[in-house]
Order: structure tokens, then sequence, then C-alpha cells
């Protein structure tokens, strides 16, 4: 059935959220997701021609001044609040751009089906999985997954999304997660290899060189289209924070774009604004003669 909305801006049915990043990919770009903590920043993310935008949680705590770590603790429901993100400040101002909603897929008081049908009627065209366990290990990551709240439940979320015709794009950190997903049928598999570095709110020193975040990058990426080719694979996080670092990641694997949300949003506000008020501390006092 043809959505009827075509022409004006979310939503957008999953095959045609694909279409627009075979698009990309066809005119020799790369495709470029970023996280959106507040309105403004997604109004300025869409001008400078991303192709996703991504609501999550930890994007409130990261512009409020806090650690993106921040979403994975429990200081709120990261399902509401993605949702009210993306009602009340995103997706009344983007235009164009597909808008990504974040799902905490293991909270144990959702139905999970039920909710997905709560983010598809709001005018999101797709899901990711944050906060997600993915990034949890050592003996918490083994407690999750042994009370209930397992990545599993991730996958199996995406799974949902896919039947309900919603574009899906998820984060694993390992191969055997990323196969898990691309099985499930999600259409795009990031490579999460660790928490941003740099900024006044990143972590300090990566768990990782660029040069082996590309290795991991790349098992990654290697797992997901061992399953299914058409898996769209990008990168994200660690030491992953420029420009550049994504360039050198997209040149030595095949991921074909990055995901960016302190690299992007955050840190764009930490410069500019720091930058601008500095000029602006420099101006003349007195009046000239």
């Amino acid at each position: 059935m043809p959505n009827p909305w075509t022409g004006i801006g979310n939503p957008y049915t999953r095959r045609e959220v694909l279409d627009r990043l075979q698009a990309t990919l066809d005119r020799g770009e790369p495709i470029i997701a970023a996280g959106a903590g507040t309105g403004i920043s997604a109004k300025f993310l869409e001008k400078g021609g991303v192709d996703l935008i991504i609501i999550y949680n930890s994007g409130r705590f990261r512009m409020a001044g806090h650690g993106s770590t921040a979403g994975l603790m429990a200081y709120g429901d990261a399902n509401a609040v993605a949702m009210e993100i993306g009602e009340f400040e995103v997706l009344p101002v983007v235009e164009e751009v597909p808008v990504i909603c974040g799902v905490h897929a293991t909270d144990p008081r959702r139905r999970m089906w039920h909710w997905l049908l709560q983010v598809k009627d709001m005018g999101f065209s797709g899901i990711n999985n944050f906060p997600t366990h993915a990034i949890v290990d050592g003996q918490f990551r083994q407690i999750l997954e042994e009370t209930g709240m397992s990545f599993q439940k991730e996958v199996d979320a995406v799974a949902i999304a896919h039947k309900m015709d919603l574009f899906t794009i998820v984060y694993v950190a390992k191969a055997e997660e990323a196969t898990a997903m691309a099985e499930a049928g999600a259409d795009v598999v990031i490579a999460h290899v660790g928490t941003t570095i740099g900024g006044t709110i990143g972590v300090t020193d990566a768990s990782c060189t660029l040069e082996e975040a590309a290795t991991r990058t790349q098992s990654i990426a290697a797992a997901a289209k061992a399953v299914r080719s058409d898996v769209i694979c990008l990168s994200h996080g660690g030491p992953i924070a420029t420009p550049e670092d994504a360039a050198y990641v997209n040149e030595h694997t095949d991921v074909v774009g990055f995901v960016g949300a302190s690299s992007l949003e955050r840190m764009a506000f930490e410069e500019s604004l720091t930058e601008l008020t500095q000029k602006f501390k420099q101006i003349p006092v007195q009046r000239k003669s």
C-alpha cells in the first residue's frame, strides 16, 4: 500500500527509507546518521545533510551537560523520554529526513508489540535499540541476561518491528550480536566500539585504538553480511570521533558511513558556543570617540 504521506516528510515506510539510503550511496556519498536530543539540533543536522536522525533518551542527558552513559541508568523512563523528544521537539521541526525512535526493548513493563505500534503511530519511520545491553559487559551483563533483560529481547523487538514495516537500525558490539540482528531482519547494523572519546563529558581514554576499532568494526560487518548481503553497516563510538576518523574506518572496512551522537551534537555545541562566547568577550567596552 502506498504511503499517503510521501512527499511531505515523515513518516516513511521501511522501503522508502532504504531507497533513500541507497540513493545516498548511488551518489557516492556516505550514510551519516545522527542522534538529536533537542529540536534545534535536529533542525540543523537536517540542514547539514544528515541521512537519518535518531532520538534516544541519552540525547536529553547529553544536551543537559551530562555523559551519554546516563541514558543507561535508572534516571527516567527511556522509552517515554525518547517518545517525548520526538513528539514535542524533533518531529515537528524536521521537514524531510526520516526520524528514528530509540527503543529500550528490555523494559519489562512494556508489551513491545504494543509500544512499537505507538512509536509507528507517532510518526517515527523506524527504531533503534537504545538503551542497549550490547554495550554492557562483565558480571552485570550476565545478571541482565539471566534475569529476563537479555540482549535477545532487543533482537526480538527488531523482528517485531520488521513485521510492522518499520525500518530498523541497531547497535551491536560483537560479531555474534550482528549475526542475530541480521537474522531478525535489521536493515542497518552499527558497530559500536565504545563511548565516544573527547569533549568535556566524553571518556578520556578509548578502549581501543583507531586501528583496533576498524578491526572490530570489520568483524561485526562481516558477520552481518554473512547472513544477508543487503545489510548496511556503519561505525560508531570509541576513537571514531571526527570526520577523519570515520573516513579511516570507511577506507579500511566494509562499512559505508557513520553514526554520530556526541561526536556530532555535543561536540558541535561545545566547540561553537565556546568559540562564539570568547569572540563576544573580545568586543570593545568603550564607545568610539
